[in-house]
């Protein structure tokens, strides 16, 4: 099976990456910006006519997109995460490959979500910030393109090669930086938050899957179990073996921070209330992930210990 899997680089595609290449079956070319892809090819700003010459002379049976952006203004995402789709799209239409496209959707697609409930796919999508934004357009786009086509909504991914700019990764750094300087208590924001993680590993093992199936329409990836950010960081405390003491700053009804790990010496650097979650997805997020078990036969099989066991060993080891 020949694979075009684009975003090879990225934090999810170095892991489906991998995983690809592990199956004897497959036939992986790499597209990307860098200078280590196979193929050099920038879908912000690359024409869906140059795209499509380069599918027909690959001829893959599977394109796999895994490129995006997480930061940014709203033009850079919309770039990134919108228009390249738009260019994937035309391409494969165009061409004579019949490929089918598995795109990485998130999330944060849906916005805010009731606490205690799990959210389906069939549920109304109502993001809550620009990434949200983008990567619905995207998503629609996919959906409407006529092509033979599915889109995994990656809840939160978790484990080696976590961002340090995501809220585990700069939790794993401020406890990093705290043990560091023999600090017996860490001062932390943002805790409240509860989040669905999903180890990368698992999701990378979907993405395999779901190139393998005849699924189509969108599938939630996640693990189906909201955890809230203070708990996750006692779990990191007691994997990265930190004494001290825990103290979360937000206060109900107050200002909080929406960010982990600023300096305890920073009073002045808070947040207004209004914005307390910069990925627009409110204090709760749960997949309801049985549409992937009936129609991938995937289960996540990695628990959050050993991803956030993963991400303290980088941090560690980071100077």
């Amino acid at each position: 099976m020949r694979v075009l899997l684009i975003g090879a680089n990225g934090y999810l595609g170095r892991f489906v990456a991998d995983r690809l290449l592990a199956d004897p079956a497959v036939q992986l070319t790499a597209l990307g910006r860098g200078d280590d892809a196979d193929v050099r090819f920038d879908l912000a700003t690359g024409s869906p006519g140059a795209l499509t010459r380069f599918l027909d002379a690959v001829h893959p049976g599977v394109v796999i997109n895994c490129a995006g952006a997480t930061r940014g203004g709203a033009r850079d995402l919309t770039r990134h995460n919108t228009v390249a789709v738009a260019t994937i799209c035309e391409a494969l239409r165009r061409s004579g490959c019949g490929a089918r496209l598995v795109q990485i959707g998130c999330g944060a697609e849906y916005g805010p979500s009731q606490p205690g409930s799990s959210t389906a796919e069939d549920a109304v999508p109502r993001p809550g910030g620009p990434y949200g934004v983008s990567k619905l357009a995207a998503t629609e786009l996919v959906l409407g393109s006529g092509l033979d086509a599915v889109v995994l909504r990656v809840f939160s991914p978790a484990g080696p090669g976590t961002p340090a700019g995501s809220p585990l990764g700069r939790l794993a750094e401020a406890m990093r930086r705290a043990m560091q300087s023999g600090d017996g208590e860490l001062k932390l924001g943002g805790l409240g938050a509860q989040r669905d993680f999903i180890d990368v590993r698992d999701v990378a093992r979907a993405v395999h899957a779901a190139s393998l199936s005849a699924a189509q329409g969108v599938i939630n990836i996640g693990s189906g179990r909201a955890v809230r950010l203070r708990d996750a960081a006692s779990v990191l405390a007691r994997v990265a073996g930190f004494g001290g003491a825990l103290h979360e700053l937000d206060t109900p009804g107050g200002p909080v921070r929406p960010t982990l790990g600023h300096p305890r010496s920073d009073p002045d650097h808070m947040a207004p209330a209004a914005y307390p979650y910069p990925d627009g997805c409110g204090s709760w997020q749960q997949a309801d992930v049985r549409t992937a078990r009936d129609r991938l036969g995937w289960r996540p099989r990695i628990n959050l210990e050993e991803s956030l066991a993963d991400i303290w060993m980088e941090a560690a080891c980071r100077i």
